[in-house]
């Protein structure tokens, strides 16, 4: 089974504030680069950066990259309109490695731990990272859960459909404070990028 990543940055980051979060420096790379790059490095094919508000940057800053831009026109609707845009540029029957830019101190280890475990658990559909309890991004999706994903309202949240699929959710426990680390606001990526570069001083 083929896993293609489906990253999002689609949104306005109005709480951002300035530039979107997407183009802020994570190390050398933008937010959205290092996403994209990881993913790839992973083995996910395709790769799909949605974009919206702020197209053209976004654009601009994966050039060079194989990966697949699709704009979500409707971005505005809500986060789910801008996922489904996505998973309609997806190779029918792919699993999904869906990896929000808000999430972008996530590391390489934890991706590969989220694929090994799927790998190995026939009967989990949807794979969550969590850290230290709560549950985070990126998730996992078998293929088929992208159905249900594409008829959900586009104003309603992804997460409301965890109750349909049960025990097939997995939560898949990580040493890896970057999957709950949601970079809303610059103090909050500030703070983000500091305790991910201590932890990769030790």
């Amino acid at each position: 089974m083929t896993d293609a990543a489906l990253v999002l940055s689609a949104g306005e980051s109005r709480r951002f504030g300035g530039p979107p979060k997407a183009l802020a420096p994570v190390d050398e790379r933008s937010a959205v680069r290092r996403i994209a790059e990881t993913a790839l490095e992973v083995g996910c094919f395709p790769v799909v950066v949605v974009v919206g508000a702020h197209r053209m940057p976004i654009a601009h800053e994966v050039r060079g990259l194989e990966v697949e831009i699709v704009e979500a026109g409707d971005w505005f609707e809500g986060r789910t309109a801008s996922v489904q845009a996505g998973l309609r540029a997806l190779p029918e029957g792919d699993d999904v490695l869906f990896w929000p830019v808000d999430h972008p101190f996530v590391s390489r280890r934890t991706v590969e731990t989220l694929l090994a475990v799927k790998a190995h658990d026939p009967l989990g559909v949807w794979f969550v990272p969590t850290y230290l309890g709560p549950g985070g991004h990126p998730v996992l999706w078998r293929s088929v859960v992208v159905p249900h994903v594409l008829e959900l309202r586009t104003d309603a949240p992804l997460r409301s459909l965890l109750p349909e699929f049960g025990p097939q959710v997995r939560r898949v426990a990580v040493d890896d404070p970057g999957v709950v680390a949601n970079v809303d606001t610059p103090e909050a990526f500030r703070d983000a990028r500091e305790a991910w570069y201590r932890r990769s001083e030790l």
